[in-house]
C-alpha cells in the first residue's frame, strides 16, 4: 500500500475496510465501503471512545551556540511545565527521511539551543541514544505556550506532498494539547458521522492520551516505540464503559493510544478507574483485551507494527486476508489515509440494525 501524501477534500472522504472476525451474512469477512457508513456496523448500545489529545506543532527548527542546524522534536512532557523529552536530528529537514538525517551534533548537559526567538538548555542526556533529551526551555506557563505554537510546526515525514497546516493534524474533538503526533484514527471522524452514531444510540466518550512520535530515526529507539506516554481518563468514561459492559454492549477504542489508556489503566490498577497515568504497554498479536472489543484504525501495510498490533483483535489469517484486499483496492496508509474497523459482529450488525445510510434517509 502506498501512503497518503495530502489530506482529503473532506475528512471523511476515505475508504473503511470492515474486519469481522465473526463473520457476516454469507460467512463474508471483509467489507469495503467509506468512513460515513461506519454507523452501520455499530449497534444501539455500543461505545466508541476517542482520543481527544490536540496536536502540539512539536517539531522545532533551529540551531546551537556553534551554528549547526538541529531540528528538535517534542515526545514527552515533564513535571514542571517548562521541560520536554525530545529527540534531536541535524541538518535538513521533513523532505528527507527520517532514517536518512544525520545526527546531531554533540552536545553536554547545559548546551543551550536556539529555535527563532524560543531558547532551551539541554537539561539531560539520554543513555540509550545521543538524540535523547531533555529540553528546559527559557520560559514557562503562557509564554512557552506562545512561542512554541510560534516557532513550531507539525512532525510530518518524507511521504507527504507540501508542509501540513496544524490545522490539519487535528481531530474535529480536539481539546487539551498533549499529542506530539496526531491521533490519526480519529481524522476521518466528521461531526456529521459522530452526529449519525448518536442518533442510532451509540454513545461515544473521550479520554486524552499523549500521542507520541512514530519514528526517531535512531533504529534502537524505534524498536522501542512507543515509550512511555500519559493519559488521562475521565469518570464520565469509565462510567460509560461500565454502562456499556454491563448493557452487553461493545467497547470500539478509536486508536491504538485509546487501546494503550484504557487496557493500561485496567491491567495497572486491577480494574478501569479513572484519573491520571502513564502506560508503557505494548498491543502484541498475543495481548488479550480486558476491556476493549474492536478497533477503528487506520489502514497499515501487513509489515508495519500497528498493522500487527491488530492481531490481538482478528487472527493472522484473517488479517493477511485483510491486508491482500487492501493493497489490491490501492488503500492508503499512515495518517492521513484510509481505514480499518476490526469488530466482531460488526457485519451482522449491518444486517440487524440498519442505519439512515442504508435507507437512503
Amino acid at each position: 500500500m502506498k501512503p497518503a501524501t495530502t489530506y482529503p477534500e473532506r475528512r471523511d472522504d476515505v475508504r473503511l475496510l470492515v474486519v469481522d472476525p465473526d463473520g457476516g451474512a454469507g460467512g463474508a469477512m471483509l467489507h469495503e465501503t467509506r468512513t460515513p457508513a461506519l454507523p452501520d456496523f455499530l449497534a444501539p448500545g455500543d461505545l466508541l471512545v476517542v482520543n481527544d489529545a490536540a496536536t502540539l506543532p512539536a517539531s522545532l527548527r533551529g540551531h546551537d551556540d556553534s551554528g549547526h542546524d538541529i531540528e528538535a522534536r517534542l515526545l514527552a512532557a515533564r513535571c514542571g511545565g517548562a521541560t520536554f523529552a525530545a529527540v534531536l536530528l541535524g541538518a535538513g529537514d521533513w523532505h528527507a527521511r527520517t532514517e536518512d538525517r544525520p545526527p546531531p551534533p554533540e552536545l553536554p548537559v547545559g548546551a543551550r539551543l536556539r529555535f527563532g526567538a524560543l531558547d532551551a538548555d539541554i537539561a539531560a542526556r539520554d543513555p540509550r541514544s545521543p538524540r535523547l533529551v531533555e529540553l528546559r526551555f527559557a520560559v514557562t506557563g503562557d509564554d512557552l505556550w506562545d512561542a512554541l505554537y510560534r516557532e513550531g510546526r507539525p512532525v510530518q515525514y518524507a511521504y507527504l506532498a507540501h508542509e501540513l497546516p496544524l490545522w490539519a493534524v487535528q481531530t474535529v474533538y480536539a481539546a487539551r494539547p498533549w499529542a506530539f503526533e496526531m491521533p490519526s484514527a480519529g481524522r476521518p471522524l466528521s461531526w456529521q458521522t459522530l452526529l449519525a452514531l448518536r442518533r442510532k444510540g451509540v454513545r461515544w466518550a473521550a479520554l486524552t492520551h499523549a500521542a507520541g512520535l512514530s519514528s526517531t530515526g535512531d533504529p534502537a529507539i524505534d524498536a522501542a516505540l512507543p515509550l512511555a506516554e500519559r493519559y488521562d481518563i475521565p469518570a464520565a468514561t469509565v462510567r460509560a464503559v461500565a454502562e456499556t459492559r454491563a448493557r452487553g454492549g461493545r467497547v470500539i477504542a478509536v486508536g491504538t493510544t485509546v487501546v494503550r489508556a484504557l487496557e493500561g489503566a485496567a491491567a495497572k490498577q486491577g480494574g478501569l478507574r479513572a484519573g491520571p497515568g502513564e502506560t508503557d504497554l505494548l498491543i502484541t498479536p498475543a495481548f488479550r483485551p480486558r476491556v476493549v472489543d474492536g478497533i477503528l484504525s487506520g489502514a497499515h501495510a501487513a509489515h508495519e507494527s500497528h498493522f500487527s498490533l491488530l492481531a490481538a483483535f482478528a487472527g493472522p489469517d484473517l488479517l493477511a486476508a485483510a491486508a491482500a484486499h487492501a493493497d489490491r483496492a490501492g488503500f492508503l496508509t499512515h495518517e492521513l489515509g484510509d481505514s480499518m474497523l476490526v469488530l466482531p459482529g460488526a457485519l451482522a450488525t449491518a444486517h440487524a440494525h440498519p442505519s439512515a445510510s442504508q435507507n437512503g434517509r
